[in-house]
């Protein structure tokens, strides 16, 4: 203890007589100061963070979602309220807001709400939630009847009740079974059954299986769609207690990292045609960030007996080896991970952030290893969340592209709903992990010693 107190004093006597010296002498030389301590200019801020400063920025991002996503139905002709939800009738559309309330962002939103309030203890994240897949709920059976008796009619909850794409199933469903794990009281069943029945049955499939398209060429594979169908799977598994949800959800990890996972690089490339030879290799930021996070969900609830599962942890610490590889000084990810030329982005630099807080939080990779270059991270997505709630330096929705240039220009803008779940994710989960792990400085360095 007097060690570490006399080290202390030192150190802070050091940094005392260098400030005062640069103040006054710019002169500096290694006769007359402790070089070592002088102050980097560090781009993103270094090892203050604590988990108030992250409650901060979640409560921007609520204050802000919550009053730019009403949970309410208007007429569409005269923009009045509908309360009755029993029979809205045919002109309802949800209030506009700054986004929709059901797409696969929102899925991951709703579950990033849920997260927070788990960690934070504040259950006005949590009723986000409630609140908007209550009103969801409360709707769908009418709209349900009403489309079997006029097939053409589209409504507010179209996507609910006739998904065409795992867009429309797999991060809405997995949200709702989250959501009734933490006790939100509306009835999602039918629907959470709806999307399972869509991913297990009427997706377009390989010969063997495996989870495809037929755009923009035919028999392609999206890595994005991993994170469409795995972790509602997952869920889905330790929701009914059902081993084939389990064994369906590893099979397509296994299938897509077997054609897509670059093992020299650790990388995920973001598209894979059958019949393309050579396969161009873009290892897009946010379709990785995906497929990270889609690991780090299934072994979340995966059983520790599945004889899946090492090879999916295999799986995430080649990926996670692979991305801390790539990281920016600032804390950032580039657009296209391995060309540092591309710009620094948002939404996959949070996804990361999530993730392998989780991974440290769950004892599946070092604490050490990691933990310095994921406070970094952190730090930097928490600077494009802007005083007004909104998340910056977001890629809008992005198909698959074949050369560096749609990548590289593809548009950012503060309302791509892409990285609101994530931010919400990634906060709670450093929350968490600063609540449960002290950080240190080590000659200005930031460490995890225990």
């Amino acid at each position: 203890m007097k060690t570490k107190l006399l080290h202390t004093i030192t150190a802070m006597l050091a940094a005392t007589l260098i400030q005062a010296q640069s103040a006054s002498d710019k002169n500096l030389k290694d006769g007359n100061t402790p070089l070592h301590m002088l102050q980097p200019d560090y781009p993103t801020q270094y090892g203050k963070t604590t988990p108030a400063d992250i409650k901060v920025v979640l409560d921007r991002v609520h204050k802000y979602l919550d009053e730019t996503t009403p949970a309410r139905l208007v007429n569409k002709e005269t923009n009045t309220e509908i309360t009755d939800r029993k029979n809205p009738g045919t002109n309802a559309i949800f209030e506009k807001g700054d986004y929709r309330l059901i797409s696969y962002e929102w899925g991951v939103t709703y579950a990033g709400m849920l997260l927070a309030a788990q960690v934070t203890g504040d259950s006005k994240f949590s009723d986000y939630t409630a609140k908007r897949l209550q009103l969801i709920a409360d709707i769908v059976p009418y709209y349900r009847e009403q489309s079997k008796m006029n097939a053409g009619l589209v409504s507010p909850v179209q996507s609910v009740i006739h998904p065409h794409a795992l867009d429309d199933a797999g991060a809405m469903c997995a949200a709702m079974i989250k959501s009734i794990n933490a006790g939100v009281k509306a009835d999602l069943r039918s629907m959470i059954d709806n999307y399972i029945n869509y991913i297990m049955t009427k997706e377009y499939r390989f010969k063997d299986g495996t989870l495809a398209r037929n755009r923009p060429f035919a028999n392609t594979l999206w890595l994005d769609d991993l994170f469409m169908s795995v972790p509602a799977l997952a869920q889905m598994g330790k929701f009914t207690s059902q081993t084939k949800y389990y064994d369906e959800a590893v099979k397509q990890v296994l299938a897509f990292s077997g054609r897509m996972f670059n093992k020299q690089k650790g990388l995920f490339i973001h598209g894979w045609v059958q019949d393309m030879n050579p396969h161009p290799e873009f290892h897009w930021g946010r379709a990785n960030g995906w497929a990270l996070m889609t690991i780090v969900e299934l072994l979340e609830v995966l059983p520790v007996n599945h004889p899946g599962r090492n090879s999916i942890l295999e799986l995430l610490r080649a990926h996670i080896k692979g991305l801390a590889a790539l990281q920016d000084g600032t804390g950032f990810w580039h657009q296209l991970l391995d060309r540092n030329d591309s710009y620094l982005e948002t939404s996959c630099t949070a996804i990361y952030t999530y993730s392998i807080a989780r991974a440290i939080n769950r004892g599946w990779i070092d604490k050490k290893a990691y933990g310095p270059m994921l406070l970094l991270a952190w730090n930097a997505v928490s600077t494009k969340v802007n005083e007004a709630g909104q998340v910056e330096g977001t890629c809008v929705g992005t198909g698959m592209g074949f050369d560096p240039a749609f990548y590289y220009h593809r548009p950012v803008n503060k309302f791509a709903a892409h990285s609101y779940g994530p931010v919400l994710l990634a906060g709670a989960e450093m929350y968490k992990l600063l609540e449960t792990n002290k950080y240190e400085l080590n000659d200005s360095a930031i460490q995890f010693p225990k």
